[in-house]
């Protein structure tokens, strides 16, 4: 799933190899080595957490810049919903849309438009399958990337439905090509997004034409001065979607859209880890539809926008209840369907051959027993039980505190 682009990169020249990068990763993808953090891509989910908690902003996540759209003759901008809880004062969507549109885009397709749809077809696909279990958002890149990781025995709980940007992406191509006569080739659809997974994605999607993916944090300056300069009655109608579409950019958006209260909603990585836990032991039965998404608060808490996620969200919440719900009808679902199949990435393996996995397993045990328990990281190691498996894995690396033989 995780395709061959990847999501974020460290400045070496900033890491001073302080290793909370190190702690706060959900999935052990990184390292400290020789003073400077290494990280393992194979592990990396794109949850932005590394990011997040690097105090000398060493890491950093792999977007497009805004000038990439001038090599295509017709621009088309798809935002996703979190970025209208970004400014404040927004009581029309058209006024964001209007401002992105004069970033150098001859059109804008909100990424909530596509969350309609997706809400749409979700419900569908519920009613007409029958699942054992609750059925798994799979909105949330990190999370996919997560259960495939960790949880594998949940993948075909994994809802089978694109992102709502890849949906926003057809229908603006689409779009595009009718009213412009141009070839996809000369078209470029650019989606604004808010997190190093989505990122990831989206430039590894095989179900939308997607010219490239930029940052909200790196748009919010030039936005915010566009934002300023519009003025009463220059506001163009671009906006598509209701208050459905836009709740998408919070936490339990996507599951209000399902017209249902048997859901539950569950956001940040460490809220997620325990709610997958509980899955496993069964300790969800009956829920119906279960929302992940590993960033706190859902999308308006994504590494790369700028503003408090506890004030976007607010935000979205007033510009919501401001909005109508617009009616969207899905009776097909299948053509919302992926067109790449989930397929388990169980990279914590120690042997692709089963009795050399054991084999590992149970030395990677003694030498565990034989470290102090403290998780402390000095070895550079995120903990005592990581070192042991990276030692048998031909990793050089030493515990000071370790037992000598």
């Amino acid at each position: 799933m995780l395709g061959d682009f990847k999501p974020v990169y460290l400045d070496t020249a900033k890491c001073n190899g302080c290793v909370g990068c190190m702690r706060s990763c959900p999935t052990e993808a990184i390292r400290v080595r020789n003073g400077k953090a290494a990280i393992m891509y194979e592990r990396c989910i794109g949850c932005g957490e590394c990011v997040r908690h690097c105090p000398t902003h060493a890491k950093k996540e792999f977007y497009d810049n805004l000038d990439s759209i001038n090599a295509y003759k017709y621009k088309v901008a798809v935002p996703s919903p979190s970025i209208y809880g970004q400014f404040n004062n927004i009581h029309d969507t058209n006024l964001v849309l209007t401002a992105i549109k004069r970033l150098g885009f001859d059109d804008v397709v909100e990424g909530a438009v596509g969350a309609e749809y997706v809400s749409a077809a979700t419900a569908e696909y519920i009613k007409n399958n029958d699942i054992n279990g609750p059925v798994i958002s799979s909105s949330c890149p990190a999370v996919v990337n997560l259960i495939l990781m960790r949880y594998d025995g949940w993948k075909d709980n994994l809802s089978p439905l694109q992102q709502p940007e890849e949906v926003a992406a057809n229908i603006a191509l689409a779009k595009a090509q009718m009213e412009t006569g141009l070839s996809a080739d000369e078209i470029g659809v650019f989606v604004i997004t808010q997190c190093a997974a989505n990122v990831m994605s989206l430039k590894n999607s095989k179900s939308a034409k997607i010219s490239g993916v930029l940052s909200s944090k790196e748009l919010y300056f030039p936005l915010l001065n566009k934002l300023n300069s519009i003025k009463e009655g220059e506001v163009e109608k671009l906006a598509m979607a209701g208050s459905l579409g836009v709740s998408w950019g919070a936490s339990s958006g996507e599951a209000r859209g399902l017209k249902t209260d048997n859901y539950l909603h569950v956001d940040g990585i460490e809220n997620v880890l325990r709610a997958l836990n509980d899955l496993e032991h069964d300790r969800l039965n009956g829920i119906d539809f279960l929302e992940l998404y590993a960033c706190n608060l859902g999308c308006v808490g994504g590494s790369m926008n700028v503003e408090s996620p506890f004030l976007a969200s607010t935000r979205l919440r007033k510009l919501r209840n401001s909005m109508k719900e617009k009616g969207v009808s899905v009776t097909d679902y299948s053509a919302y369907l992926r067109r790449q199949p989930y397929q388990s990435n169980n990279v914590f393996r120690l042997d692709d051959d089963r009795m050399e996995a054991m084999k590992k397993a149970m030395k990677a045990r003694q030498i565990c027993e034989s470290l102090p328990g403290i998780n402390c990281g000095g070895c550079g190691a995120p903990s005592c039980a990581a070192l042991a498996e990276d030692l048998v894995r031909g990793v050089v690396a030493k515990c000071r505190y370790q037992k000598e033989d």
